[in-house]
């Protein structure tokens, strides 16, 4: 069996790996080691949990052990996604440089320009950080990059996609061409490969697993809800979440809870708070300080619950976490894979849940594609149906009549209703002669605006008839008015007025 005394490592190194607990190196770290100390460019591609930080990490304190750095000229770069996990290869760091006299300086969002300032300016031997803020620094003229002998790309299929793309491409022309290149991911998609190749030289490819399998520890599960309305599937689904919960007891110790998206991340947090669940959120939009706070939390076991967008997704190792929560189904496959790879590692079990909906049927195909094989499916705890069907029934019935209402010009009656009671009213039942002087007054009223009849308004037709709001133009029956029953000198006065408005006009 390899051992990391077997890889050419550095004495202060390998003493360093001992006193962190470890003697046998994953299979990632047995193939990635060797020709990394060699100065090969190395595309490494393993699944998530297996190690893949200390596979870069350690050869590069070994290489730097000889040299000093310069101000403001770091001899090695490493990349990373998100703050979260550059914070993290920067704690990996310091764990395994114990004893050298390496220094470092952590370039992330969210912290004072000035201090990380006063680092650079000392000189460091690695420099870790995140896209964004390394182009800051280098645009205030604070730092240079062409003393770069190692750069590292961590999680290289999120770097290298298409927002991160001309970053790293400026990133890269800063650097000399004579550096060593090092890219490590959890999966590799074959259009990201080809991209890889115009930033590798001869790179060793290192494959432990087939791309884009999960590991063997985690027990998947499939929880389908049957809610098709947005609404109402996002109220089922903190339902079924709250459910599975209780259901699995101690057994759910802590767990992260990832959404899609960031204001579903507080949304969710909320809710499982106010339901009794001690849960709290961590995505983007909120300062570093806080996220610190909660990731800190979440780590020492003083917070139960982690609601997370994929910030915390990717290759963050907080260890013993006992279930992953797909709240949503993520909407790039491999974010799947990266994301139930927080539980399960180091060889431990865990157990990632995924809640789907009708609406997620293509996501579940492709990763389901991606992963090989289907994702298991569980039982509902809420017994299968969660109301959405119900409440989906219901609401065609609900809305037909006010939309139906909203439509009409008649004064709140549906059109369909009372054009065909003045009908009835109009043939069965004619108006008396005597009362026809008294209603003419209305029309005679009414006479001038003939002209705006047209626009289907209530009026006098040319005819004589009387139109409805509904009128025939827009498909309701035509009311019989008292132009077919009004006594002839009526009639004739009508004409004699129009007649003399003519003139007038």
């Amino acid at each position: 069996m390899t051992k990391f005394s077997d890889l050419g490592l550095s004495p202060k190194v390998l003493k360093a790996v001992e006193a962190a607990g470890y003697d046998t190196p994953t299979p990632i770290q047995a193939d990635a080691i060797p020709p990394a100390l060699e100065g090969r460019d190395v595309l490494g591609i393993a699944q998530t949990g297996t190690g893949k930080t200390a596979s870069f990490t350690l050869p590069m304190i070994t290489k730097l052990s000889k040299g000093r750095a310069r101000a403001r000229m770091p001899r090695s770069l490493v990349l990373a996604p998100t703050r979260e996990l550059a914070a993290q290869v920067a704690e990996n760091f310091d764990t395994y440089a114990e004893g050298s006299k390496l220094t470092k300086a952590l370039l992330i969002g969210g912290v004072s320009f000035k201090e990380q300032e006063q680092l650079i300016d000392r000189g460091v031997d690695v420099l870790i950080a995140t896209p964004g803020r390394l182009i800051d620094h280098f645009e205030r003229g604070k730092l240079l990059l062409t003393g770069v002998q190692i750069m590292v790309v961590d999680e290289a299929d999120r770097m290298l996609d298409m927002g991160f793309i001309p970053d790293i491409e400026r990133i890269f022309e800063m650097t000399p061409f004579t550096r060593q290149t090092l890219f490590f991911s959890a999966t590799m998609a074959p259009e990201i490969e080809r991209i890889t190749n115009t930033f590798l030289s001869n790179p060793v490819k290192i494959e432990v697993e087939r791309q884009n399998t999960t590991s063997k520890t985690i027990t998947q599960v499939l929880v389908r809800g049957d809610s098709r309305r947005r609404d109402v599937a996002f109220k089922d689904k903190r339902a079924i979440l709250r459910a599975l919960i209780e259901r699995d007891g101690e057994a759910c110790k802590n767990a992260i809870v990832f959404c899609n998206r960031k204001v579903d991340v507080d949304v969710v947090a909320k809710s499982m708070k106010q339901h009794g669940l001690d849960a709290a959120p961590i995505h983007g939009d909120l300062d570093q300080s806080q996220r610190t706070r909660t990731l800190d939390g979440f780590r020492d076991g003083s917070l139960r619950f982690l609601v997370a967008s994929d910030v915390a997704a990717r290759g963050l190792d907080i260890p013993d976490v006992s279930h992953v929560f797909n709240f949503d189904v993520p909407s790039h496959a491999e974010d799947y894979v990266h994301r139930i790879g927080r539980t399960g590692r180091a060889g431990k079990l865990g157990t990632a849940y995924t809640i789907a909906v009708p609406a997620d049927e293509k996501y579940l195909d492709a990763i389901e594609k991606l992963i090989g094989h289907p994702i298991p499916a569980g039982d509902n705890p809420l017994g299968g149906g969660t109301g959405g069907d119900a409440a989906e029934a219901e609401a065609p019935a609900r809305d037909e009549k006010p939309k139906t209402r909203s439509r009409s010009r008649s004064r709140g009656k549906p059109r369909d209703e009372a054009p065909a009671q003045a009908t009835a009213e109009a043939v069965e039942v004619p108006a008396p002669a005597e009362a026809a002087p008294a209603e003419a007054e209305a029309p005679r009223e009414e006479a001038p605006r003939e002209q705006r009849s047209s626009s289907g308004r209530g009026g006098r037709s040319r005819g004589g008839r009387v139109r409805t709001g509904g009128g025939d133009d827009r498909g309701g029956a035509r009311v019989v008015g008292l132009g077919d029953h009004v006594p002839g000198f009526i009639e004739m006065s009508f004409a004699e007025r129009r007649e003399t408005e003519g003139v007038r006009g």
